[in-house]
């Protein structure tokens, strides 16, 4: 049966060319094909965006051997999931427990059977697309669509690793629905589902760049990441965020300050990250949420951390 290519990517690990040849001709028509010839390469292209979907490695190589690849794989978190899948020509048992106990998925034996190695790639990979589906899945607020609350401290963690190894500024904000229990009471819990959906969706389209990040906190609260953005760009994005939704224009009849939907914004910005703390930032932000709240609402208020 015929296959359409996929927009997988395998990446392949062997020494020899004439295998590297081979497996061309076997997986080419239906798979992205990136090679390396020694394990100090794979190292490197695991950790290259994009990343392979799968490695299929040969076990015996020149300076590092396939376990020895597969092992410090495994134990970094960003090529960790990457399935590993051995070839060789070794098959003896206590060679494939070794592997398969250092994480590897499978052993494909040399000299492969084209129809075989199609299929068995073939599985892993679904299996791959299903986990990294559910995955992205788990990640999502079930509600708006958009990244929820754990997504949000992952990639908190990362941008701040990364703006320390860049010595960048980072930037968030803090984003709380103006009265939205009365609009609850009012309008009815479906009714606050479409406005935090609208809401989300107006927030979402309102980021500045790929880089900065929208999670919905909690209930009708939203935080949003500022990567390498300063003082002066977090004031900026929050009143654009707050002016965005005020001219979505959904009524709200129950809120003592006007009569449509409205923000408040605390944001809060670190300018020498290695001088900050990641749970103090975001306190900061939190408290000035509240500033902004006791301030008469729909408005910012941002500050810089000590």
């Amino acid at each position: 049966m015929d296959h359409l290519p996929s927009n997988q990517t395998i990446l392949i690990v062997d020494d020899e060319p004439i295998n590297i040849k081979a497996l061309k001709t076997v997986l080419g028509d239906e798979h992205n094909l990136v090679f390396a010839t020694n394990g100090e390469m794979a190292l490197k292209m695991a950790q290259a965006d994009p990343q392979p979907d799968l490695i299929l490695m040969d076990v015996v190589m020149p300076g590092l051997d396939g376990y020895e690849v597969c092992k410090r794989l495994k134990a970094d978190t960003k090529s960790a999931h990457i399935p590993v899948v051995f070839l060789t020509a070794h098959w003896e048992a206590a060679e494939e427990a070794r592997g398969l106990e250092l994480g590897a998925v499978d052993y494909i034996r040399k000299p492969f059977s084209p129809p075989i190695i199609r299929a068995r790639i073939r599985n892993h990979l679904e299996l791959k697309k299903t986990r990294d589906m559910l995955e992205n899945l788990s990640a999502l607020d079930g509600l708006t669509n958009i990244p929820n609350r754990r997504r949000f401290d992952e990639v908190y963690a990362q941008e701040w690793r990364r703006s320390i190894r860049n010595k960048t500024e980072l930037s968030l904000l803090f984003i709380d629905i103006d009265h939205f229990k009365n609009y609850n009471d009012l309008y009815g819990h479906l009714a606050g589902d479409d406005c935090l959906r609208a809401v989300a969706r107006c927030l979402q389209s309102s980021l500045g760049r790929t880089g900065d990040f929208l999670a919905r906190f909690g209930g009708e609260e939203f935080i949003i990441l500022l990567p390498d953005t300063g003082p002066k760009g977090c004031q900026h994005m929050a009143e654009t965020f707050r002016a965005a939704i005020e001219t979505l224009n959904i009524e709200h009849k129950a809120s003592p300050i006007t009569d449509h939907v409205t923000v408040s914004i605390g944001g809060a910005t670190c300018t020498e990250i290695a001088q900050c703390d990641q749970a103090k930032l975001l306190n900061l932000a939190d408290r000035l949420l509240y500033e902004a709240k006791n301030a008469g609402r729909n408005c910012v208020r941002t500050a810089i951390a000590d």
